[in-house]
């Protein structure tokens, strides 16, 4: 039975240079900071950095979304640092925003602003 998200790792091919830019975007240090893996808490969420390329092929294949209080405002902000933009952000119904980045290894990673999951 499925309890919900728990982790999402992204695959990078430099592991200081990816630290320094979630640091930098999500302003947050890691928990768990290893050579093999480096483990991030967001809001009670794993996002993992694995550097080991032999598990993974380039590509998304889907997208995990983060949740935001404020897409236009965050928007706002990864424009100032120079972040590549995936998707800008829209309404995909009432309330709800989607938009994604890029990080620098490729990794797509989605923001959402959904009023109904507070927290």
């Amino acid at each position: 039975m499925l309890k919900g998200l728990r982790t999402i790792v992204y695959h990078v091919n430099d592991l200081e240079k990816a630290k320094e830019w979630y640091q930098q975007i999500f302003g947050i240090t890691p928990y768990f900071d290893e050579p093999f893996y480096v483990g991030y808490n967001v809001g009670g969420f794993e996002l993992g950095l694995d550097p080991d390329p032999s598990s993974y092929q380039n590509g998304n294949q889907s997208i995990t979304y983060w949740g935001v209080d404020d897409i236009k405002a965050t928007f706002e902000k990864i424009e100032t640092l120079g972040v590549k933009v995936h998707e800008a952000p829209k309404n995909v119904g009432g309330p709800i925003w989607v938009g994604s980045i890029y990080d620098p290894f490729g990794n797509v990673i989605g923001l959402i602003e959904n009023p109904e999951f507070e927290g």
